[in-house]
């Protein structure tokens, strides 16, 4: 047997001849004991674009692994359509698949004694339920990303899923013809691939790359493209191996790696979600890795990438720009990642960059560290009266981000929304949409639908909204979310009343109530905690366990 585990599992007792059996009722043969038997974790799935497309990668890793002499072990995982959920009741899933997604990978390696697992995801929470599988079972793993999806067209400009949320507030405004607006909905998504933005998806499949637990240049390829298909087989070839030499996937995930996954992140622009993931990730790791890391590791990183959504480009003109290697090159020849942590090529990020070009100074996409973007990396950790655990605010594309204005205040999203579309939102106002954390929500849904509007009408950078839900990777503006403590658990942000005065300054890192303390203690006696939104389900059962957005609002946290 190739691995101690499946030799213990296949000999042990009389458990033997039925374990075998049940192989042989699936063409298994005598040979093929003798295999590592390796899980495909296959995300595909026609609910969405992100995921119709992963079918031929699965079939890719099969081939690969079969040529690498291994035993694939094919079963699937779940998704939830964020672009297809915001702004409705579904949304509330959204996080809690990602926990449903890491359950089953944990439990289909533990249950069936796999020796690794590659996992083969597209949508948002499909990149980091997966990754938390991998390392909770932490049998050898390897992380193959669906690819991005090619722009839309339409007049001349490229588009995306952002491009229809912000044509409804443009439409709203009397901004746009009907005309464009429909050709805009039916036009923005062209085929098979994640969101094409440097929005949650790419956000996270960009930082695996980093974190060493994909190949380098996997992370920006497009999904319809022949090469994605190459990347994967070899993806399997490569898990094979390190099966072979026992390297398991919380070897590599060290504090370190995940301080290069987080400097990527930063240089690229990425998603505010990728702060609550990784605060779950570095837990399934088991690694010391707090939300005040990121600040740390922000003020040090510039931002060196031109992406939406505060930027130009798009996840595949990153890829044809040099890709992540290029990115981690210019950041490690100026000491701003760790390059002897190990991947699992069983190389070290240096020596998987060796031959990486230097970084040109006419690159369009990627900027040099010299002349970046920002100079220091734009996923700020705001604290104060509202959010002592902290929150998270994205800060590129503000020329000023800071704002002090009357509360406008919201107990959910749609409300919200339709007092934008109904212009009772004007410039100075700060929303605050509440009730919408991780036991409040339940599920922490995002808020794409009202930033979208908000962008689209002009306001993009005149209206602060803060929320202790989430925001869609492709959110920019003057937003703050994650607040923690949550509405629903009693912190400040369940206090305000309208018309109450919020600073968001992100000069600072400061989110401040401007109410006196006797105010607060005052309603703080007088607020009642609202009863549990759903009583049975999985929306219950994720109300009930889910930790705070400050770590990651894990289920598991006891």
């Amino acid at each position: 047997m190739s691995s101690n585990r499946r030799s213990k599992n296949i000999t042990e007792g009389v458990a033997r001849a039925p374990n075998r059996s049940m192989y042989y009722a699936m063409g298994y043969t005598e040979g093929d004991f003798g295999k590592p038997m390796i899980g495909v974790a296959n995300g595909h799935s026609t609910i969405t674009p992100c995921n119709s497309g992963l079918q031929r990668l699965a079939d890719a890793a099969v081939i690969g692994l079969k040529e690498a002499g291994a035993n694939p072990q094919i079963f699937g995982t779940p998704t939830i359509s964020d672009g297809m959920a915001m702004g409705t009741e579904g949304m509330k899933y959204s996080l809690v698949s990602r926990e449903v997604i890491s359950d089953c990978v944990e439990t289909c390696v533990g249950g069936q004694w796999m020796d690794g697992v590659l996992v083969i995801g597209g949508c948002d929470k499909n990149m980091p339920g997966g990754m938390m599988g991998m390392l909770r079972a932490n049998v050898p793993a390897i992380y193959v990303y669906g690819g991005t999806i090619l722009p839309g067209k339409y007049k001349g400009q490229d588009l995306n899923i952002v491009s229809v949320f912000e044509a409804v507030g443009q439409f709203s405004a009397g901004n746009m013809s009907e005309e464009d607006f429909c050709q805009i909905e039916r036009r923005a998504i062209p085929g098979t691939g994640s969101c094409g933005g440097m929005y949650t998806a790419n956000t996270m499949s960009s930082s695996f790359e980093a974190l060493g637990l994909s190949l380098p240049y996997a992370s920006t390829q497009a999904n319809v493209e022949d090469e994605i298909v190459a990347t994967t087989r070899k993806a399997a070839e490569v898990l094979v191996a390190a099966v072979k030499a026992d390297l398991k996937p919380r070897d590599i995930v060290t504090k370190q790696a995940i301080e290069n996954a987080v400097a990527v992140i930063m240089a690229t622009g990425g998603s505010t979600n990728a702060v609550l993931h990784f605060l779950a990730i570095a837990h399934a790791a088991q690694v010391d890795w707090t939300i005040d890391d990121f600040e740390r590791v922000r003020r040090k990183t510039p931002v060196l990438c031109d992406l939406k959504p505060s930027g130009q480009y798009l996840a595949i003109d990153l890829h044809h720009a040099g890709g992540i290697p290029q990115v981690m090159r210019e950041l490690l020849d100026h000491g701003l990642l760790h390059g002897d942590c190990m991947t699992i090529t069983g190389k070290t990020v240096a020596q998987n960059l060796a031959d990486v070009p230097k970084l040109a100074a006419d690159n369009k996409v990627i900027r040099q560290v010299t002349n970046p973007l920002y100079a220091e990396g734009h996923l700020a950790i705001l604290k104060g009266n509202l959010s002592p655990e902290g929150c998270v605010a994205k800060i590129t594309g503000l020329k000023n981000p800071v704002i002090t204005g009357p509360a406008r205040v919201f107990d959910d999203e749609q409300s919200a929304l339709a007092a934008i579309m109904a212009k009772q939102i004007v410039a100075g106002d700060v929303m605050v949409l509440r009730y919408l954390g991780p036991k409040g929500g339940p599920g922490m849904p995002e808020m794409l639908a009202p930033t979208g509007a908000l962008i689209g009408q002009g306001l993009g950078e005149s209206v602060g909204l803060i929320t202790d839900g989430r925001f869609s990777g492709g959110t920019w503006g003057m937003v703050v979310g994650h607040v923690a403590p949550e509405a629903a658990e009693g912190g400040n942000i369940a206090l305000i009343q309208e018309g109450d005065s919020i600073t968001i300054d992100a000069h600072q890192l400061l989110l401040q109530l401007n109410v006196d303390e006797a105010e607060l203690a005052r309603r703080r006696a007088a607020w009642v905690r609202p009863a549990p939104r759903y009583t049975r389900g999985v929306l219950a059962k994720f109300a009930h366990n889910a930790s705070s957005a400050s770590s990651g609002a894990v289920l598991d946290k006891f």
